[in-house]
Protein backbone atom coordinates (compact mmCIF):
# COMPACT_ATOMS: atom_id res chain seq x y z
CA UNK A 1 0.00 0.00 0.00
CA UNK A 2 1.31 3.26 -0.61
CA UNK A 3 0.35 6.67 1.02
CA UNK A 4 0.51 9.94 -0.72
CA UNK A 5 3.06 12.67 0.86
CA UNK A 6 1.23 15.87 -0.05
CA UNK A 7 -0.54 15.90 3.39
CA UNK A 8 2.67 16.42 4.70
CA UNK A 9 5.12 19.06 4.59
CA UNK A 10 8.71 17.31 2.87
CA UNK A 11 11.66 18.99 3.77
CA UNK A 12 14.60 17.99 1.04
CA UNK A 13 17.43 20.22 2.26
CA UNK A 14 18.85 20.90 5.94
CA UNK A 15 18.21 24.34 5.72
CA UNK A 16 14.53 23.82 6.26
CA UNK A 17 15.37 22.05 9.61
CA UNK A 18 17.89 24.81 10.64
CA UNK A 19 15.20 27.12 10.03
CA UNK A 20 12.46 25.30 11.98
CA UNK A 21 15.31 24.73 14.98
CA UNK A 22 16.14 28.44 15.11
CA UNK A 23 12.62 29.61 15.12
CA UNK A 24 12.19 27.23 18.03
CA UNK A 25 9.98 24.99 15.91
CA UNK A 26 7.25 22.10 17.31
CA UNK A 27 5.55 19.46 15.79
CA UNK A 28 6.80 16.21 14.86
CA UNK A 29 9.34 15.06 12.09
CA UNK A 30 9.15 12.02 10.34
CA UNK A 31 11.77 10.18 9.01
CA UNK A 32 10.57 7.68 5.59
CA UNK A 33 11.81 5.11 3.70
CA UNK A 34 10.16 4.75 0.61
CA UNK A 35 12.21 1.23 0.41
CA UNK A 36 10.63 -0.42 3.34
CA UNK A 37 7.86 -2.16 4.23
CA UNK A 38 7.87 -1.61 8.14
CA UNK A 39 8.04 2.36 7.28
CA UNK A 40 5.13 1.94 4.85
CA UNK A 41 3.34 0.91 7.66
CA UNK A 42 4.42 3.58 10.07
CA UNK A 43 3.15 5.96 7.28
CA UNK A 44 0.12 4.68 7.18
CA UNK A 45 -0.35 5.20 11.10
CA UNK A 46 1.07 8.71 10.70
CA UNK A 47 -1.45 9.77 7.59
CA UNK A 48 -3.96 8.46 10.43
CA UNK A 49 -2.48 10.75 13.05
CA UNK A 50 -2.53 13.71 10.31
CA UNK A 51 -5.84 13.03 9.36
CA UNK A 52 -7.44 12.93 12.98
CA UNK A 53 -4.44 16.06 14.08
CA UNK A 54 -4.90 18.41 11.18
CA UNK A 55 -3.66 21.14 13.41
CA UNK A 56 -0.40 19.41 14.55
CA UNK A 57 2.82 20.03 12.70
CA UNK A 58 3.69 17.46 10.95
CA UNK A 59 7.31 17.49 8.62
CA UNK A 60 8.42 14.45 6.54
CA UNK A 61 11.59 13.86 5.66
CA UNK A 62 12.23 10.94 2.70
CA UNK A 63 15.45 9.26 4.01
CA UNK A 64 16.96 7.24 1.24
CA UNK A 65 16.07 10.71 -1.12
CA UNK A 66 17.05 13.77 1.35
CA UNK A 67 20.13 11.50 3.02
CA UNK A 68 21.83 14.66 4.11
CA UNK A 69 19.08 16.10 5.97
CA UNK A 70 17.87 12.68 7.58
CA UNK A 71 21.56 12.97 9.21
CA UNK A 72 21.72 16.87 10.23
CA UNK A 73 18.75 15.97 11.80
CA UNK A 74 20.21 13.38 13.95
CA UNK A 75 23.22 15.08 14.54
CA UNK A 76 21.37 18.33 15.80
CA UNK A 77 18.35 17.17 17.79
CA UNK A 78 21.14 14.37 19.22
CA UNK A 79 18.17 11.43 18.20
CA UNK A 80 20.27 8.34 16.54
CA UNK A 81 19.20 7.48 13.36
CA UNK A 82 16.66 5.47 12.57
CA UNK A 83 13.37 5.10 9.60
CA UNK A 84 11.33 5.01 10.25
CA UNK A 85 11.36 7.17 13.06
CA UNK A 86 9.04 10.19 14.33
CA UNK A 87 10.53 12.91 16.49
CA UNK A 88 8.68 15.25 18.61
CA UNK A 89 10.22 18.71 18.62
CA UNK A 90 9.00 21.09 20.91
CA UNK A 91 10.48 24.68 20.97
CA UNK A 92 13.92 23.41 18.90
CA UNK A 93 14.47 20.85 21.35
CA UNK A 94 13.87 16.93 20.74
CA UNK A 95 10.95 15.00 23.68
CA UNK A 96 10.08 12.38 22.33
CA UNK A 97 11.10 9.82 19.53
CA UNK A 98 10.28 6.40 18.62
CA UNK A 99 10.89 4.41 15.60
CA UNK A 100 10.15 0.99 13.59
CA UNK A 101 7.02 -0.46 14.95
CA UNK A 102 6.46 1.89 17.92
CA UNK A 103 5.44 4.45 15.21
CA UNK A 104 1.71 4.85 15.35
CA UNK A 105 -1.34 6.95 15.15
CA UNK A 106 -1.91 6.41 18.85
CA UNK A 107 2.02 6.92 20.21
CA UNK A 108 1.79 9.85 18.20
CA UNK A 109 -1.01 11.22 19.78
CA UNK A 110 -0.07 10.30 23.16
CA UNK A 111 3.17 11.84 23.16
CA UNK A 112 1.62 15.16 21.88
CA UNK A 113 -0.64 15.46 23.95
CA UNK A 114 1.35 14.46 27.49
CA UNK A 115 4.42 16.53 26.49
CA UNK A 116 2.21 19.73 25.81
CA UNK A 117 2.81 23.04 27.65
CA UNK A 118 0.82 23.21 30.57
Amino acid sequence: MTHDNSTFETWTQPEEFATFIEAQGTGFIFKHSTRCPVSTFAHGEVAEFVQQNPDVPLRIVLVVEHRATAREIAARLGVAHASPQVILVRDGEAVWDTSHNGVTADALLQAWQSTAAG
